[in-house]
């Protein structure tokens, strides 16, 4: 009757050819996004199967518009290599969907074949977006990543990578080692409206999607829409990576703008491209109707005075929307997407009366240990539910071990374990992808430690400005070192003014105006900081005023570089 988030035994799982232990419906998504570079119709390409995204051209009036260059200049140099086997025509305009896939722009200059000046067409917040990520969020927003996307999981074996939904890999082993080539939008596109891009007559419309700066596109001439919004896969309400709420009732009308352009093809961000009118409508309701499923029964079951838990127990897709792999499991599950409906309506408190005041989770684990007969006890009991196939409650046993100040190595391995159970008979490649990542940092494969910390690596940061840099040290200062300190230090960076004020146990962001400590340095002095490549004692550093003021300043931030 409904569609699951994982199978209670092995009945569905597989060997795949790199010895994989996979949920056959997992595996069978790498057939999906199998490369091919896709002749839609005359004058539109699409190619799948080259990373994570797709890399489309439509050839124009004034040359071919080249939709979203991917996570490397490697990945769109291979596109482009591909397109020149069908076009010697050139680059007459970059459009970017949204902010994800933006980081191959340079390869369109480097292959010399475009127009000058190249225009680059986005939403105004691309930019910003970039930023955010490498900003305040940047440990989190990276090891969302890694763990979402395989980034440190072996490519063969019992854990090796299938696929990871979207993509064979966040970045194509093949375009290793990958660089950055992300150039600015220049050309701001409007919320809603028609213009001329390369002589083509284009409407867009802001719908915004995974992101908030997603744009879909038609050619009216063409009968050809370009969208971030129909994904190969149910969309991703959730994201286990950890993300903005992507609110359905702001998704759900990009959706029904598609269905009211009535294209006659279709070519998505993600996944094989869609031809015929019919197809692509019924393809699309479906997709729309699976969003708002999962949002209404959520809203009912909240009416209900249902708690979080019970809704995700309560609510799942009927099998209707397990007919094929756009509204399947194949990347995340809707029992996650409900709760973050849940959370995104309502909150983080759903009622229920142990969570109004719970107990900090060590001594709560320790105390469901004791209860339950010690730890001993509750490692038999976990091991057993495992046989059993009673992978939910061996895998809660087995965290109250993990989790506890007492915690081995044997219950690290054990629920590890109840872990790899869920990745092999999940359909899902966001989860199987999590729970392998995890497993393998619990039982110390690859440690994840260090995805827990702001690195702020040359390439990371470097679309980020030096103010916003300077600021973002607000989000490492230690409260218990800023007790009762206060000071307000300027930093002058290659020119660039930007303030930080410890105060009340928070640094305050400033222009640095008025403030009676200076620090005078080079944005590669900084940079060397707080990627923890030099400490703060051997950098070349001018300081103006109480050089003590300035060392108690950087010594209330949890940072090795500046502490050093």
């Amino acid at each position: 009757m409904a569609t699951r988030s994982f199978e209670p035994n092995d009945a569905q799982t597989v060997v795949a050819a790199n010895g994989a232990r996979v949920h056959r419906d997992h595996l069978a998504q790498s057939d999906v996004l199998r490369h091919n570079f896709y002749e839609v119709r005359p004058g539109a390409w699409c190619l799948v199967g080259n990373g994570l995204s797709n890399q489309t051209f439509i050839d124009a009036p004034d040359g071919i518009i080249a939709f979203d260059t991917g996570e490397s200049v490697q990945e769109m140099a291979l596109a482009l290599v591909e397109l020149r086997q069908r076009t010697k025509r050139p680059i007459a305009a970059v459009v970017y969907t949204h902010f994800h896939y933006v980081e191959g722009t340079q390869a369109v200059l480097d292959e010399g074949n475009h127009i000058e000046p190249l225009p680059i067409y986005g939403h105004p917040r691309i930019g910003e977006n970039k930023s955010r990520t490498a900003g305040e969020i940047a440990p989190a927003y990276g090891r969302g990543l890694v763990e979402q996307f395989a980034i440190v999981m072996p490519p063969d074996g019992v854990d090796g990578l299938v696929n990871v939904g979207l993509g064979f890999s966040y970045r194509n082993p093949a375009h290793a080692p990958a660089t950055p080539g992300f150039l600015p939008v220049t050309h701001v596109l409007p919320d809603d409206g028609e213009l001329n891009i390369a002589g083509a007559r284009v409407r867009v419309r802001h719908s915004p999607s995974d992101s908030d700066d997603s744009i879909n596109f038609l050619f009216p001439d063409l009968h050809l829409c370009i969208h971030n919004t129909v994904w190969p896969v149910l969309f991703n309400v959730f994201a286990i990576r950890g993300e903005e709420y992507r609110d359905p009732r702001v998704l759900i009308p990009g959706i029904d703008n598609i269905i009211a352009w009535a294209p006659e093809y279709l070519i998505a961000t993600h996944g094989p491209p869609l031809s015929g009118r019919e197809r692509i409508r019924e393809t699309s309701e479906r997709y729309r109707d699976s969003i708002q499923f999962m949002w209404d029964q959520t809203v009912r079951g909240i009416n209900k005075g249902w708690t979080m838990d019970e809704v995700a127990a309560r609510v799942s897709l009927p099998t209707l929307y397990d007919e094929d792999h756009f509204t399947s499991e194949r990347y995340g599950v809707g029992e996650h997407h409900v709760r973050q409906i849940y959370a995104g309506l309502r909150g983080w408190f759903d009622g229920e009366e142990s969570k109004l005041f719970p107990l900090q989770p060590e001594e709560r684990f320790e105390k469901l240990i004791t209860g339950f007969g010690g730890r001993e006890e509750v490692a038999k009991q976990a091991s057993a539910a495992f046989d059993a196939n009673d992978v939910r409650w061996g895998v809660e046993l087995a965290t109250w071990l993990a989790r506890s100040g007492a915690a081995t190595t044997a219950d690290k391995e054990l629920l590890a374990r109840g872990l790899r159970l869920i990745a092999e008979r999940t359909p899902a490649a966001n989860i199987r992808n999590w729970a392998i990542t995890r497993a393998r940092h619990l039982d110390g494969q690859t440690p994840m430690d260090r995805f827990m910390k702001h690195s702020f690596g040359a390439r990371t940061v470097a679309h980020v400005s030096t103010v916003d840099l300077i600021h973002t040290l607000r989000v490492l200062l230690d409260p218990a070192r800023a007790e009762g300190f206060e000071a307000h230090v300027r930093f002058v960076i290659d020119g660039e003014s930007a303030g930080l004020r410890i105060r009340n146990c928070v640094a305050v962001p400033t222009d640095g105006t008025g403030a009676s400590e200076e620090v005078s340095m080079t944005r590669a002095s900084l940079v060397g900081i707080l990627s923890t490549k030099q400490p703060w004692s051997a950098a070349d550093i001018t300081v103006t005023g109480d050089p003590s003021m300035v060392d108690g300043f950087r010594k209330c931030f949890d940072h090795a570089g500046l502490q050093g």
